[in-house]
């Protein structure tokens, strides 16, 4: 059996940020706007060289 998301050929993050957009949609006006707050997301990436960071210093 497979997963509705990789049937649908979707990566579960695409699939999850889908559902999360549906259900911020079908709050109440009240709530809507805080949950709108919280579709911010910040995301910082390292790369990385010989199993270390390669911004830090062997």
């Amino acid at each position: 059996m497979t997963n509705a998301w990789r049937a649908a050929g979707i990566t579960y993050i695409q699939y999850s940020n889908i559902a999360a957009r549906v259900l911020r949609e079908a709050l109440k006006t009240e709530f809507r706007a805080d949950a709108t707050k919280r579709n911010e997301s910040h995301v910082k990436f390292t790369p990385w060289a010989n199993g270390r960071p390669a911004h830090e210093k062997a």
